[in-house]
């Protein structure tokens, strides 16, 4: 019930989901996230159309006060890239405001925090990255979330009967 509710605001708004990154929620505990918009070259976008985009192990690095993504993966299309020769995983350039970048910078520096992609989705006909400040979990963090999703979807299934 709640993921048609989601899906159908997503659509009033415009936006369509190209890549999700599932194991991010499960390995991080998630602050705070932000959009960015991506720098992308043409046979990218084609791709991403296409919806060959993993962001598994993509990773977000802040260098020379920008913000880079790495690590994603762009599966070129056979008739798209004649011309070029396409490098899957190469780093790409985050489209940020300068506040966002430098209170970015300042959470990662100081709190320790990890800078994660979170879902990759058109917005208005642009490619925008949900990226998530992030702290890591511990291996019993991960069980105790663990254990409360069982025990809601228990609790929703005895209350059905």
């Amino acid at each position: 019930m709640r993921k048609k509710k989601e899906k159908e605001t997503a659509d009033a708004a415009g936006i369509k989901l190209i890549a999700k990154n599932k194991k991010a929620r499960h390995d991080y505990f998630i602050d705070e996230t932000y959009e960015a918009g991506l720098a992308l070259e043409g046979w990218e976008v084609k791709a991403l159309r296409a919806g060959r985009a993993q962001l598994k192990e993509g990773y977000v690095l802040l260098k020379n006060g920008e913000a880079w993504l790495f690590g994603t993966h762009i599966s070129p299309l056979a008739s798209a890239s004649t011309h070029v020769s396409p490098d899957p995983v190469r780093s790409r350039k985050l489209l940020m405001h300068r506040r966002q970048i430098d209170n970015l910078i300042g959470n990662v520096e100081r709190k320790g925090y990890t800078l994660v992609p979170l879902s990759l989705y058109w917005k208005k006909g642009k490619a925008k990255l949900e990226i998530g400040l992030a702290r890591g979990k511990k291996k019993f963090d991960k069980r105790a979330t663990e254990k409360d999703r069982d025990w809601q979807r228990q609790k929703e299934r005895i209350m059905k009967h």
